[in-house]
């Protein structure tokens, strides 16, 4: 476990660094010290850092400046967790709000302190779980709007034409290709994939549906309304289902097909 410790305070960044050897059970590796934002952001620029143990009032231009560090980190691609460590415990709603993982208050007891690197553990083993998965994972090649990509299998989770590309949804993003459906069927069937055509103009990573069930639309338009729709996670969303394709996808949920 990667650990960078953000403390304005000399002794309290001895402190923590002797707590942290205290714990070999953790394997943690002190990748650096910073005594300010800027430091800190600079440490992150330079190392893979898993959790930053960070005090709350430090030089900078807030009097809070740990606290609008936390902003800026949650905002990264892959943010690390953050444990506040603070004098003061008046901080602890507003860094819960920051999905922070624990808050310590000074002097920092060792206890404590292990019970947050168990809570950083917790959360890296699915993420270390899930990127081995991704990275032994076939993978779709595709080109959108001329920049290419190459998308793991696993995070392909629908595809759905329209009048003139086809737009892929994984969990997070949302691309537009030139490819067309048919096309990117035999694509993905040729990769291994286990995507089902649900409609004429919609494929759905199997593993990703949910629930089938007959619906009402609650709005004119809505999408899987008047009719059979699946519920596709994680994206929580509702796709039509044709009545052609609707023994095959009742088959898929049952384990049959």
């Amino acid at each position: 476990m990667n650990v960078l410790i953000v403390d304005d305070e000399d002794l309290a960044r001895l402190r923590l660094r002797a707590l942290l050897q205290a714990l070999p059970e953790f394997d943690v590796n002190v990748v650096g010290e910073a005594g300010d934002a800027a430091q800190a952001l600079a440490q992150l620029n330079t190392y893979a850092v898993d959790a930053v143990l960070l005090d709350i009032r430090m030089p900078g231009l807030t009097p809070h400046e740990g606290l609008h560090l936390a902003a800026r980190l949650r905002a990264m691609a892959q943010p690390p967790a953050v444990i506040f460590v603070s004098a003061h415990a008046e901080h602890a709603l507003k860094a819960f709000e920051l999905e922070a993982v624990d808050y310590l208050t000074k002097p920092v007891r060792s206890e404590r302190l292990r019970n947050a690197l168990q809570r950083v553990q917790q959360r890296l083993q699915p993420l270390s779980t899930m990127q081995a998965v991704l990275q032994d994972a076939p993978a779709l090649v595709v080109s959108d709007r001329g920049r290419v990509l190459r998308l793991p299998l696993p995070e392909v989770l629908v595809l759905k034409a329209g009048q003139k590309y086809v737009t892929l949804r994984t969990p997070g993003h949302e691309y537009v290709l030139d490819e067309s459906l048919s096309e990117l069927e035999q694509r993905l069937a040729a990769l291994g994939g286990n995507h089902l055509r649900i409609h004429r103009n919609a494929l759905v990573a199997r593993h990703a549906i949910r629930e089938l069930a007959l619906r009402e639309a609650a709005e004119p338009g809505e999408e899987g309304g008047d009719g059979w729709a699946v519920r596709v996670a994680p994206l929580d969303e509702w796709l039509s289902v044709s009545r052609r394709q609707l023994a095959a996808v009742r088959a898929a949920l049952e384990g049959g097909a």
